[in-house]
């Protein structure tokens, strides 16, 4: 295994604070690493996955900023409802934005799943948001992490486990890719699962989760009126017609950025380009004007 480097140690050191608020009935669990009362920036994570997924990414920006990552109903820590949708995650998202205390409307940054949510959220939400940033999310087709869950049983069987050594050192992202950084793989796997008072392991997702209709992003994606960017991965889900898709739906003004060798999910094995794209929009926004719609 390779040396886990110092970058890393040191972001994960810093312990976020564990919050909940409510959202239709359900108590939404989130992340919130700095000082409140700062610009802030919101993470959202993909389908299946939970808040840690940015844990080794939010501390990267505490020197200006105040951060929060949430999960989203039916995945981490937050509660589960009987159907999912859209509306309720966007609506979730909204919360802990006027949860947190940021200084100001933040930036909302979301990866696959979350990115649609994000869509979703600048769309149905616009004055809460100062930008978003969507992290290869393919909004024209439903995407390949859906239609898996869909068309096997990776999803749809809930596994128990009395020992979580196993299913940690089995863990995989959905969809697959071929680069994983070990340490980084290693500490997501580990806040994976949860133990239940039956003293047994299960993953800490909703199998369900994938059933709503995920078309509903490209419908809303020219209703998008705040500051927007999108973040295309080498080896992911967008495609570059996807991309221009995407490009001429928000108006053109959105700038549309490859990640290098990229897999789907850049925390997985580019956390610092990913880090640094992320860097070089906010430090571009501080201080130019938003092109508009034509």
């Amino acid at each position: 295994m390779s040396k886990t480097p110092t970058w890393f140690t040191d972001a994960v050191s810093v312990v976020p604070e564990s919050r909940h608020t409510e959202v239709d009935g359900a108590s939404i669990h989130y992340l919130s690493w700095g000082e409140r009362g700062r610009p802030g920036i919101v993470f959202v994570h993909g389908g299946a996955a939970h808040s840690h997924w940015w844990s080794h990414i939010a501390p990267a920006f505490l020197a200006d900023h105040s951060v929060a990552a949430i999960d989203l109903s039916g995945h981490g820590d937050s509660d589960r409802r009987e159907t999912y949708g859209l509306d309720f995650w966007c609506d979730e998202v909204a919360a802990v934005i006027e949860d947190a205390g940021f200084d100001g409307p933040p930036l909302l940054v979301g990866h696959s799943m979350g990115g649609f949510v994000t869509i979703g959220t600048a769309a149905r939400h616009a004055d809460l948001l100062a930008g978003a940033i969507i992290v290869d999310s393919p909004v024209v087709e439903i995407d390949p992490e859906v239609r898996q869950a869909r068309a096997s049983d990776t999803f749809n069987k809930e596994r128990a486990y009395d020992d979580p050594a196993g299913p940690i050192e089995r863990f995989r992202a959905i969809p697959g890719q071929d680069v994983y950084l070990p340490y980084v793989k290693q500490h997501i796997a580990e806040r994976s699962l949860r133990q239940d008072p039956d003293g047994m392991w299960r993953w800490k997702f909703d199998s369900s989760i994938f059933m709503p209709n995920r078309r509903t992003a490209a419908e809303l994606l020219p209703q998008v009126t705040c500051r927007v960017a999108l973040l295309r991965c080498e080896h992911g889900l967008v495609t570059r017609d996807i991309g221009d898709y995407m490009y001429n739906q928000l108006g053109r003004v959105a700038p549309v950025i490859e990640l290098p060798t990229a897999g789907h999910h850049p925390m997985l094995d580019v956390p610092l380009i990913l880090i640094t794209a992320i860097r070089s929009l906010i430090a571009d926004w501080d201080h130019s004007r938003p092109l508009h719609r034509s």
